[in-house]
C-alpha cells in the first residue's frame, strides 16, 4: 500500500471533521479550536482558509451544496460562499462546551456530539430538518466518529475516552438509534479511537488519537490492516476523489508552545492533511437537509 502523503503542509491544533465535497472536488476539514474551516484543491495542489469562527467541532454538507457548521455553545449555522444563517443561536446547557464530532443521516438529519466539562460528561444530539433538536445520550466520555452501515440498519460510534467502537441498531425512518453493543473493544491499542468512516465494503476505518495510525476493520470486528503517520495524533479520515478511492486524513499538533518543538515530541506530520490510495473505495457521505 503507497504510503500517506503530505498534501497540505498545515499546522493544525486540531485538525478534524474532513469531508469531501463532490459540488466542487474539494476537500474540506476543520482546525477545531481555531475555529477554521479550510479546503484544499487536488487539482491545484493548493489550499486555504475559507471561514473562522470561534470554534467549529464538526460540519456536513447540505443537499444544495451549503455547509452546516456546528460549532461552540450548541451553536449551528449555514455557511454559503461566505455568508453565514444561523439555525440555532445557542443550547442553553451547552453554553460552557462546543460539538464535537458530526454526521448526516440518509434522512437528512444530523447526529451530533459534544464534549465533556468539568463538570459533566459529553452528549449525542440529533438535529432533525425541521431544525428541532433532541438529546439522544448523555454520560458520554467524549463522543466521536460515526459510521452507518451499508444497508442503513446500524450506526458506529466512537466513544473516546470509554476506549470503545460502538455498533447501534439504527432506525431511519424515526431516527432513533438503540440496542448498543460493543464492536471493538480498544483498551489494549496504543492511542484512542477517534473519527471514523465505512467503506463501500462496509469496513470500519478508525482513527487513533495518541497511536499514530489509522486501523481498518472488518464487518466483524477484525482488525483488517494498519497505516502507520508520521503524527501521534490520528484524528480522522474520509474517502474523496474521483471514485472516492482516495483516503484523506487528518492530524493534530495539539496544545504547548512552539510548533517546532511539538512536532519533535508529536511527529514531523502533526497538525498536517495526508492523502493515500486505500486500494479500496469509498461512499460519498449522506447530506444534510436543515432549514433555518
Amino acid at each position: 500500500m503507497p504510503e500517506p502523503t503530505r498534501v497540505a503542509d498545515t499546522h493544525n491544533h486540531t485538525g478534524e471533521g474532513p469531508l469531501w465535497h463532490p459540488d466542487e472536488n474539494r476537500l474540506y476539514w476543520l482546525d477545531i479550536p481555531n475555529g477554521e474551516l479550510l479546503r484544499y484543491d487536488p487539482a491545484t495542489d493548493e489550499h486555504e482558509r475559507c471561514y473562522e469562527a470561534d470554534a467549529i467541532g464538526g460540519f456536513t454538507i447540505q443537499k444544495d451544496g451549503s455547509l452546516l457548521l456546528f460549532e461552540d455553545a450548541g451553536k449551528v449555522e449555514i455557511w454559503r460562499d461566505g455568508t453565514t444563517e444561523t439555525v440555532i443561536e445557542e443550547i442553553p446547557e451547552e453554553r460552557d462546551t462546543r460539538f464535537n464530532d458530526v454526521i448526516a443521516d440518509p434522512e437528512g438529519r444530523v447526529f451530533c456530539g459534544t464534549m465533556p466539562t468539568d463538570d459533566r460528561l459529553g452528549s449525542l444530539y440529533r438535529l432533525d430538518p425541521d431544525g428541532t433538536i433532541t438529546k439522544v445520550l448523555d454520560g458520554l466520555q467524549i463522543p466521536n466518529g460515526m459510521g452507518f452501515t451499508p444497508d442503513r440498519s446500524r450506526l458506529y460510534f466512537n466513544e473516546t475516552e470509554a476506549e470503545s467502537v460502538y455498533r447501534f441498531e439504527y432506525d431511519a425512518e424515526t431516527g432513533e438509534i438503540s440496542n448498543r453493543d460493543v464492536f471493538v473493544d480498544t483498551e489494549d491499542e496504543e492511542g484512542s479511537p477517534d473519527g471514523m468512516t465505512v467503506d463501500a465494503d462496509g469496513y470500519v476505518w478508525t482513527a487513533y488519537w495518541n497511536g499514530g495510525c489509522l486501523v481498518r476493520y472488518t464487518p466483524d470486528g477484525e482488525e483488517d490492516r494498519r497505516i502507520d503517520f508520521p503524527a501521534r495524533k490520528v484524528s480522522c479520515v474520509t474517502f474523496g476523489g474521483e471514485g472516492y478511492e482516495d483516503a484523506y486524513v487528518t492530524t493534530a499538533l495539539g496544545p504547548g508552545e512552539g510548533e517546532a518543538g511539538l512536532r519533535e515530541e508529536e511527529g514531523d506530520g502533526a497538525g498536517a492533511l495526508f492523502r493515500f490510495s486505500p486500494g479500496v473505495a469509498g461512499r460519498p457521505e449522506f447530506r444534510s437537509d436543515v432549514s433555518p
